[in-house]
């Protein structure tokens, strides 16, 4: 299957235009056209309606296939070209609001460095692809258990912190004073959606065995300033690593007892890392 072909059905696929992936891509709406009659003829199968462009049940199992085989050979690529290329002495760090602490300030270089803020699950692609060095992944986990990352490509992660989950509310609130508090405690109470912010929700209602907890309002912002406000003035709960929660002006930080979490951050890096990578590498691992 020719990856060319792939990426061009993809690009149609979502924009539900041939003229459209024809622009994206760069190509005439002919070439685009002829791009997906030879992948239907090699699989021999119909993979898209043409009015309207939607994918057929076949179109629909390809894509499945298709966006982990593209970034397959993207790694691929960025691996060989990892090894190829001389040791860089700049460094381009990917990690989420959460993932950042005194440990990460100490690794970075003193110059040469790019902080790039991703979605937790886009960081492992980043560094596969060579996109970001390295990577710092961080979310809700039971104490010492490694954190489920998604099989991208062949990456090494290490665990280089881990803290106390805290539950972050007005400083007023009822249940401020309390010295920890159970999941349990808060089944009535309204949260803070923070994806990109905070720890997610979703972890937390995992952990409560699937239980939906009831959202006052979503932020998909990247702000921990924002965050953390929000959850001071009372329009909702937040879940964070104890690191951040602590000390938030109008604000009282009391750690999750039940179910029994930590805030654990892992260091993510495809091949062997050089130059100013592999020295930051030495560094949150406490090797230099």
């Amino acid at each position: 299957m020719d990856p060319h072909l792939l990426r061009t059905f993809v690009a149609v696929a979502r924009l539900a235009s041939f003229s459209g992936a024809a622009r994206e891509l760069g190509y005439t709406q002919s070439a685009v056209s002829q791009h997906i009659a030879a992948l239907e003829g090699d699989l021999g199968a119909p993979l898209l309606t043409r009015r309207p462009v939607v994918p057929t049940e076949a179109g629909e199992r390809l894509l499945e296939h298709a966006g982990p085989l593209l970034l397959r050979l993207e790694a691929a690529r960025a691996d060989v070209a990892r090894i190829a290329a001389a040791p860089g002495q700049g460094l381009t760090l990917a990690l989420t609001p959460t993932a950042f602490g005194p440990h990460v300030l100490a690794a970075l270089p003193r110059a040469g460095v790019t902080l790039r803020v991703l979605p937790r699950a886009e960081i492992p692609a980043a560094v596969a692809t060579g996109a970001a060095d390295l990577g710092l992944v961080d979310g809700a986990a039971a104490p010492s258990d490694p954190l489920p990352l998604p099989d991208v490509a062949p990456l090494t992660a290490h665990g280089v912190a881990q803290e106390p989950v805290c539950v972050l509310l007005p400083a007023a609130h009822p249940l401020a004073r309390r010295p920890g508090l159970r999941l349990g405690d808060l089944a009535d109470a309204l949260w803070l959606d923070a994806p990109q912010a905070g720890l997610p929700t979703a972890e937390l209602s995992a952990a409560f065995g699937g239980r939906a907890l009831r959202t006052a309002l979503r932020y998909d912002g990247t702000d921990l300033r924002v965050l953390t406000a929000l959850a001071a003035a009372g329009r909702g709960l937040a879940l964070l690593p104890h690191s951040v929660a602590a000390d938030v002006p109008g604000a009282a930080a009391v750690v999750l007892v039940e179910p029994r979490l930590v805030h654990r951050t892992e260091l993510v890096y495809a091949g062997t890392p050089r130059g100013a990578a592999a020295r930051a590498v030495d560094v949150l691992l406490g090797r230099g």
